[in-house]
């Protein structure tokens, strides 16, 4: 083309005849780049059925796709069909280097074995910080991609996507429903993110970290909703900076458990933010419940901010339970079958301006006595928060064995037997709230119970 170019220019040609030939060659460059994307892409598609993959719910496609895995191809793309599998699709990422599996949506793989559809097996064994990386996790493993597909369980043992030591999981995009879990994150991984997903309906947990050592997870703008065994469990491990933000998470037993009893240091560094949790029915039901480690005795571990979460139909709406360095604030609370809000065994508890109330729609009166308590806790802050109609409880704020407490601002209204409940505090400091009844008059209302205690300062 240069010397086209300087052959036009020598000869005085007219300049539109060298736009006209620019043109030319821009266009076939353009088309041949297009032909060459299309062709990788058919092929990419076209690999998937060259290894004898059907598609279509009745053949089994197991062997096909293992072997496409297994093939070490850049990347499996699932056109629309129904891909019927008996084991599980297992992705040894050292092996087999960066992987993803990827459809638009219109792609489901149905488990009808005992396992995950789909293992993916990673190497990791250091931290978060880059310096515990080895190189060749950055070069084969780094960001396996699962997306755009639909998983259903047709085995009662049947799970989603299992993870073991993997760097920079990324689940988006994805809808698992009918398996026993979706989503179960094992042993070790680091940085996970699972976005914009449907995990509807399971028999186990929607996401289950199984005693797993983990740091940074964000679960966000996701629905997890019907699963019997809960909507985000955490059991055991070592868990850091976990964070579930702009989520639906509904009628799963227990919403988010995070559950350390019993482990060395267990999980903390906890966000929960900009969430719907509700509805949850039976015993011991909650929307977050958290319980912390305590290896020494004493609350180890936290760092705990529930904020601005709606909130509500469970037994305990909020339940915290030996742990340190709390923060709950700007959230609605109601319909709390027991409890709206129950703190124990804690200790530097901040609870800032929340409305903890109940749902007339949800005709709860009956059902719901909506209490909020505090009990057998160190160090805390407790203002701004609107309490209304706690019913059959002892009062609307209860502060049982606590130390070092400050409540103040607090507006308590209409709670059936008395606003606050005090018993056996200890430097506490109490005063500047509004408690009031509509029925002050009413033989058996008292604005404050008070029972024991050294060292406080009570007022109305």
């Amino acid at each position: 083309m240069l010397n086209i170019v300087r052959t036009f220019r020598s000869t005085g040609s007219s300049f539109a005849v060298l736009l006209l030939l620019l043109s030319v060659a821009i266009v076939i460059v353009s088309v041949g780049k297009a032909d060459s994307q299309n062709s990788v892409k058919g092929a990419a598609q076209q690999d998937v059925f060259d290894f004898d993959v059907v598609g279509d719910g009745r053949h089994d496609d197991t062997v096909g796709l293992q072997q496409w895995l297994d093939a070490g191809r850049p990347g499996m793309v699932l056109p629309k069909g129904e891909y019927k599998i008996s084991k599980p699709l297992v992705i040894e990422l050292d092996k087999v280097g960066v992987t993803s599996i990827v459809g638009d949506g219109t792609a489901r793989i149905v488990m009808a074995g005992a396992g995950p559809a789909i293992r993916l097996i990673g190497t990791h064994e250091g931290t978060a910080s880059p310096k515990t990386v080895k190189f060749n996790v950055w070069l084969n493993q780094r960001m396996p991609i699962i997306q755009g597909i639909e998983i259903v369980g047709a085995h009662e043992e049947a799970d989603g996507i299992e993870a073991l030591k993997t760097m920079q999981l990324t689940i988006s995009q994805v809808a698992i429903r009918n398996t026993r879990h979706a989503i179960h994150l094992v042993e070790r991984n680091r940085n996970v993110i699972i976005a914009n997903c449907h995990l509807y309906q399971n028999r186990g947990a929607g996401v289950f970290l199984d005693d797993v050592d983990l740091h940074q997870i964000n679960i966000s703008a996701s629905h997890i909703s019907y699963n019997q065994g809960g909507g985000v469990i955490s059991k055991g491990g070592g868990v850091r900076n976990l964070h579930i933000s702009g989520s639906d998470l509904e009628a799963n037993v227990q919403n988010v458990l995070i559950d350390s009893a019993g482990s060395a240091w267990g999980t903390a560094e906890v966000s929960i933010t900009g969430c719907t949790l509700q509805h949850s029915e039976g015993e011991n039901s909650a929307n977050v419940r958290f319980i912390g480690a305590t290896p020494h005795g004493e609350p180890c571990w936290g760092l705990v901010s529930i904020a601005n979460n709606i909130l509500s139909d469970v037994e305990t709406n909020i339940d915290i339970r030996q742990a340190r360095d709390v923060s709950i604030v700007g959230n609605t609370i109601g319909s709390g079958y027991k409890y709206n809000l129950r703190v124990e065994d804690s200790m530097n508890v901040v609870v800032g301006a929340n409305v903890l109330a109940r749902n007339p729609p949800y005709r709860d009166r009956e059902t719901c006595d909506n209490a909020v308590l505090f009990k057998n806790c160190d160090g805390g802050t407790i203002t701004g928060l609107h309490i209304r109609e706690t019913l059959r409880a002892d009062a609307g704020l209860m502060l049982e064995k606590c130390r070092r407490f400050h409540v103040t601002g607090c507006t308590v209204l209409d709670c059936e037997n008395a606003g606050l409940k005090l018993t056996d505090l200890e430097e506490c400091e109490i005063h500047d709230n509004m408690v009031l009844s509509a029925d002050e008059a009413a033989k058996d209302w008292q604005p404050i119970i008070v029972t024991g205690g050294r060292k406080n300062r009570i007022e109305r």
